[in-house]
């Protein structure tokens, strides 16, 4: 029985094949090379998230004396049934056990394993699972330019506030998601995790992102005025931190006035997005426990999408989407009734 729970990528998958000599000069060497490809397959988000998935499956292996190393697809089709009616282990949403589904064909994979996903007691319990509790995916609240304006406008004025304003303002002109934002180095091949870096110009900010669907180029222009330019806004932070290489968005010591070498974690984004929407009264006109549930760091890239009056070509290609239909799903409550096809329709 499997008693520590192995990450999607760490447990052996890629050993030498017999036809191969370990000991030949350069092989080994390059056998953790490509382990470390491998690793790096997915984003560490996902990785962090697959290995939690696959502990918890482990666990409820554990629970019920079944070896989890080996890949039975009836055992599996067990768990997702667990899964979703919260029989010994969390209950969880439709997508939630897509995802837990997922990280467990990617842990067999990664071991050489491989788990029969086409087996009738995954495919019919998954199908049944969508049919029963599938609900439409909720979307976050965009967030609007005069809502970015208000939520600024509650930030302090030290070290601290200065790197917030940069990182609401250029995430929502740069229409970024947190990890894009907090993944970002003042140059290219500057750091082992960076995600993406910057360049200023006379005309703006020029920023190259590695999204999900592969790099793409973002231009975040300079804005109309001091208080709402994010170029302005990025520079005055990198100036006052003191940031020349390396990450961009980094953390600021409790005496707030130093500045580390860290990278801001991607979670900051989503809080820092929060918080400063309920300060400034953003759809005050709910109550404060459904507020707190509508907003995150996704509210700026879908503000961004649902604002720009532009040829949606353009937003398609800031957002990095590779369908417009994609892009249209992001333009929300702006977009609702423009177009009367009740009236058009003749009633």
């Amino acid at each position: 029985m499997t008693e520590d729970p192995p990450s999607p990528g760490s447990r052996p998958g890629h050993t030498l094949p017999a036809t191969l000599d370990a000991t030949t000069p350069g092989l080994t060497r390059l056998a953790e090379t490509a382990r470390g490809y491998a690793a790096a397959r997915s984003s560490a988000n996902t990785q962090k998230a697959y290995a939690s998935d696959w502990a918890q499956f482990n666990r409820w292996c554990r629970r019920k004396g079944i070896d989890a190393a080996v890949p039975d697809p009836q055992v599996v089709g067990l768990y997702l049934a667990a899964s979703a009616s919260g029989e010994g282990v969390a209950k969880a949403a439709a997508s939630s056990i897509e995802r837990r589904l997922a990280a467990i064909t990617a842990t067999y994979r990664s071991a050489g394993t491989p788990l029969p996903r086409q087996d009738r007691h995954i495919v019919d319990v998954m199908a049944g699972i969508r049919r029963t509790h599938g609900r439409p995916p909720r979307k976050k609240e965009a967030l609007y330019a005069e809502d970015i304006l208000a939520m600024v406008a509650t930030l302090p004025t030290n070290l601290r506030g200065v790197r917030d304003k940069a990182i609401l303002l250029v995430g929502f002109a740069g229409a970024l998601r947190r990890s894009e934002i907090t993944g970002l180095d003042c140059g290219p091949e500057q750091t082992a995790d960076s995600g993406g870096w910057i360049e200023i110009l006379d005309q703006g900010a020029l920023l190259t992102i590695r999204g999900k669907t592969g790099w793409r180029t973002v231009e975040i222009a300079r804005g109309s005025s001091e208080r709402s330019c994010p170029v302005q806004a990025l520079e005055t932070w990198l100036k006052l931190a003191r940031i020349a290489k390396g990450p961009v968005f980094r953390r600021v010591r409790q005496a707030n006035s130093d500045v580390g070498s860290e990278r801001l974690v991607d979670a900051h984004v989503a809080r820092l997005v929060k918080v400063t929407a309920m300060k400034a009264g953003v759809r005050s006109d709910l109550p404060e426990a459904q507020r707190k549930a509508l907003f995150s760091g996704h509210s700026l890239r879908s503000g961004f999408a649902s604002s720009a009056a532009v040829d949606e070509a353009h937003i398609q290609r800031q957002l990095g989407h590779a369908s417009a239909e994609m892009t249209r799903s992001y333009r929300q409550t702006r977009e609702r009734f423009r177009v009367n096809l009740t009236k058009a329709a003749g009633l």
